[in-house]
């Protein structure tokens, strides 16, 4: 069976006036031709949907049945097609994003959310990795843009600040310097430290051993976690020390303090980073969204 939209719109143009004549002109169509529409309509249904005498016209229990899902029917497909008129303007879709410790602690949280107001019907992915690993996922496309640490080296690849934190020293509450409104990164010298794993934090590593370095030492490492959360967790029962970005504020929790760091002017920056966009994409709709958020 094969019905054609037109037919679909002749029938519910008579079942809502109930009269032919208005039927026919509200559609800019001839009377007996619409008549004609109606008749083959119900010929392929094999229904009568209306019944008619010289007076009135009717709707029959089949014919009520058919003109309520014709109404779903056209509703369906006015909203399919807004879906894809959404998707076109790259406001509906997914986006596959990747994340860092330091994005998720910062500036990205915040982007997310009104990004998610502005355009609901975007479905987001969120993705853990360390920078490397991120830019190998945006090499092969398996996720639409990355939240990494400067620098970036990886060709092909468009970048966009979106945060620039300070180094702050994260201690036990309990620890002498925790007593100080600012602790300088030379008193750290000599203390146990709570680093990422390599594997997770190269990026950051590097950056830690240069500013280390520029102050005369090599951090002394006792420990190593794979995230925040458990560089903190082993800060908080005392087994060292470490040298954080001042997002780390955004963490809570108890046992540690954290503290601005002296001797230093240096930052690191958390960039978003994408391969080259198909305009209309939802990954274009967010790159565009993101270059209207200040960098924090």
């Amino acid at each position: 069976m094969k019905i054609e939209l037109r037919q679909i719109r002749q029938f519910l143009a008579v079942a809502e006036t109930l009269n032919f004549r208005r039927a026919a002109e509200n559609l800019a169509l001839a009377q007996p031709a619409l008549s004609r529409g109606i008749q083959l309509l119900e010929h392929q249904l094999g229904v009568s949907l209306l019944k008619r005498n010289n007076r009135r016209v009717e709707l029959t229990p089949a014919g009520e049945v058919f003109r309520n899902g014709c109404y779903s029917l056209m509703k369906d497909l006015e909203e399919t097609a807004r879906k894809a008129r959404k998707a076109q303007s790259g406001e509906l879709g997914r986006l596959a994003i990747g994340y860092t410790d330091f994005a998720i602690s910062g500036v990205l949280p915040g982007v997310l959310d009104r990004f998610r107001r502005a355009f609901p019907d975007i479905d987001i992915e969120l993705t853990y990795g360390s920078t490397r690993q991120q830019l190998d996922d945006l090499a092969i496309r398996r996720i639409d843009i990355a939240f990494v640490t400067k620098p970036v080296d990886a060709f092909g690849i468009t970048t966009l600040p979106v945060q620039r934190d300070r180094f702050v020293a994260v201690l036990p509450s309990a620890h002498p310097l925790a007593q100080l409104a600012q602790v300088e990164i030379r008193d750290l010298a000599d203390e146990p430290f709570i680093v990422g794993v390599m594997a997770r934090w190269s990026h950051y590593r590097r950056h830690l051993d240069a500013l280390c370095l520029k102050a005369g030492f090599s951090p002394r490492i006792v420990q190593e976690a794979y995230n925040t959360e458990g560089i903190f967790g082993l800060i908080s029962a005392n087994m060292g020390v470490t040298i954080h970005l001042e997002c780390a504020a955004n963490y809570v929790r108890s046992g540690v303090a954290i503290r601005p760091l002296g001797g230093t002017d240096d930052t690191i920056v958390t960039a978003a980073a994408w391969r080259p966009a198909e305009p209309g994409s939802v990954l274009s709709r967010f790159v565009d969204f993101l270059q209207t958020v200040p960098a924090e």
